[in-house]
């Protein structure tokens, strides 16, 4: 039987999400996509930050007061999301969101950086390690008053590897979903063929500098495409060190390529803020996961097991 191709976007968790599936049918293609766009919508209103009924508002809310029990997904979320934060030595934080939003308003006409100890003191609440999971009793507790939690730089990831998980319970076996450029794809296209992705340029909008073919593979980038400021003739991402408050600067953007888009998804903005040298050298220990770099002089690096076409 012929395959058919079934493509369609909405906006979820704030994000633009689009759906390629490989189905036997138009009917099947569109009902599972129907499917995956429910159980995204099932996982905003379990972490979103902005509705008080979250269990991620739940947790926000009893801040320095008590533990908070919540769904054992969640509670796993978070725990997974400390893992990275000690794996990356703090470069990702899901306390992000302790930030004192007058830090750093994005502003292109921007003219100086913050004063370091006025960011270092507007992050204090900033530390994953005041965050305390209980995996037994699936509670959550933030230990400091005022703190507070978010996944942004995670939760589309975990959606994306949640509408793939739906997808293929109800028979796609081939497919990509694009959380807002952060692709999960799997299977091969109708045509039998691997799915080619395009590695986004910095200095082009819509541009590509390079692809890659894959199969059963996440690919997220980070990087300072619209969002940067140029102060004393350096160039400065939008993106915050967690640890100092203070914008990063050196690379233009960072692609992480692995068989977990929550993994791509969480990764790709600590290597950013942790540097080229210090963010290559942590993706060449691990397994499984690969990263291109191109920095502020548009020098392409790769981990070991990466070479763009």
């Amino acid at each position: 039987m012929k395959k058919i191709t079934c493509r369609r976007g909405d906006r979820l968790m704030g994000n633009r999400f689009e759906f390629t599936v490989i189905a036997d049918s138009h009917d099947q293609g569109e009902a599972a996509i129907d499917a995956a766009i429910r159980e995204i919508q099932r996982i905003e209103r379990l972490l979103t930050t902005f509705d008080d009924n979250s269990q991620t508002a739940a947790i926000n809310r009893s801040a320095g007061l008590a533990p908070v029990r919540v769904d054992m997904e969640v509670c796993q979320l978070v725990y997974r999301s400390l893992k990275i934060s000690a794996l990356t030595q703090g470069a990702f934080d899901i306390t992000y969101g302790s930030v004192d939003k007058r830090l750093w308003n994005f502003d292109r006409d921007m003219k100086a950086l913050p004063d370091p100890a006025t960011a270092k003191k507007m992050v204090h609440l900033v530390n994953f390690r005041n965050v305390a999971v209980d995996l037994a009793n699936s509670t959550v507790f933030l230990k400091e008053t005022g703190m507070r939690i978010g996944f942004g730089g995670i939760g589309k990831g975990y959606a994306a590897d949640r509408a793939k998980m739906v997808l293929s319970e109800v028979g796609i076996v081939s497919g990509v979903v694009n959380a807002a450029g952060d692709l999960l794809t799997w299977g091969s296209q109708a045509d039998g063929q691997p799915w080619t992705i395009g590695l986004a340029d910095p200095e082009r909008e819509k541009g590509i500098f390079s692809s890659l073919v894959i199969s059963n593979q996440a690919v997220a980038t980070s990087g300072d495409y619209e969002k940067f400021v140029i102060i004393d003739g350096k160039r400065y991402a939008h993106t915050i060190d967690p640890r100092t408050g203070l914008p990063v600067s050196g690379i233009k953007s960072v692609t992480i390529i692995c068989p977990s888009a929550e993994l791509a998804d969480a990764m790709a903005t600590p290597v950013m803020v942790m540097g080229t040298r210090v963010g290559l050298d942590l993706i060449d220990q691990m397994k499984g996961i690969g990263c291109v770099i191109i920095d502020e002089h548009d020098r392409i690096f790769t981990s070991r097991n990466i070479r763009p076409l």
